[in-house]
């Protein structure tokens, strides 16, 4: 598959400085690959601790940094999908910004 930026869903900046790492950009480098920061989230309550209603129906948490990504494919990168949620909200914001495509590839399945 031909893509332009591979990009990790990103990590609120105080999770960032909780964990110390985002699991989604290691994955891009572990695997080789640059990665491409497009988004920024905005902090809110760990997915991990919302019910399933409440991960389908969270707000939009993503902005995008001020990059040029009209007519780019775009491949999203996280580590574990449960509903989608995740996925679809930064699909929107990248979409809105100009992205000629974006699909997404995920670790695991929760």
């Amino acid at each position: 598959m031909e893509f332009d930026y591979l990009v990790p869903i990103p990590l609120s900046p105080q999770r960032l400085y909780e964990r110390g790492f985002n699991q989604s950009a290691a994955l891009i480098h572990e695997a080789g690959f640059t990665v491409t920061e497009l988004l920024h989230r905005i902090h809110s309550e760990k997915q991990s601790k919302k019910s399933r209603f409440d991960r389908i129906h969270f707000h939009q948490v993503f902005q995008p940094l001020n990059l040029h990504i009209e007519n780019k494919k775009i491949i999203l990168i996280d580590d574990i999908y449960t509903t989608g949620s995740t996925l679809y909200h930064a699909a929107k914001v990248l979409k809105a910004g100009g992205a000629a495509s974006v699909c997404s590839l995920t670790l695991a399945r929760g």
